[in-house]
């Protein structure tokens, strides 16, 4: 009966940050629609009226950081990420239960805590100081941008332990 328990607890922990993946991830999606019109209205002021803008030259940059950075934990629970599959497309799936619960708990999972306390002192004293771009006309808000490192090592950490409690279902053949 514990079993049982057990299987439910890990299909609904899964779940339940598979749900916050999958919303973080389509909501950072969008912003890659503004990141391209952002760089065409560049393009388009630049070489069509020779018009310049600093603030959204960053702005298309600092878009594709908080895509790229928003999105890693929705690239993970979509199996998107790099792999060499040369091994793992030939595992069966117990195999590949290991090999996902070994990487989510030897490397996400410490890379992240690693990651956060890194840049939580450079994160942390940039909001304090309220930084914004070092360029003039720069983009306000640095420290905006600075903190989705936080923000990626939160969600690609959730998106782990849904990983393992998915690969750890499976091994406990469920």
């Amino acid at each position: 009966m514990a079993g049982r328990g057990d299987a439910q607890d890990d299909r609904s922990l899964a779940d339940a940050l598979d749900r916050v993946g999958e919303s973080a991830g389509r909501a950072f999606a969008w912003l890659t629609l503004a990141c391209v019109l952002v760089c065409f209205a560049v393009v388009v002021l630049r070489y069509g009226f020779n018009l310049g803008y600093i603030w959204m030259q960053e702005l298309y940059v600092w878009l594709h950081a908080i895509v790229f950075t928003g999105c890693a934990g929705y690239a993970l629970k979509h199996d998107k990420h790099v792999r060499v599959d040369v091994f793992y497309a030939r595992m069966s799936e117990r195999g590949r239960a290991w090999v996902n619960l070994g990487g989510a708990s030897l490397m996400i999972l410490p890379w992240m805590g690693v990651t956060a306390w890194l840049v939580w002192p450079w994160v942390a004293s940039s909001w304090a100081t309220r930084e914004s771009s070092g360029m003039p006309d720069g983009m306000p808000g640095l420290y905006l941008l600075k903190a989705m490192l936080l923000v990626m090592a939160v969600l690609l950490s959730l998106q782990a332990v849904a990983l393992a409690a998915r690969s750890l279902r499976t091994l406990r053949g469920r």
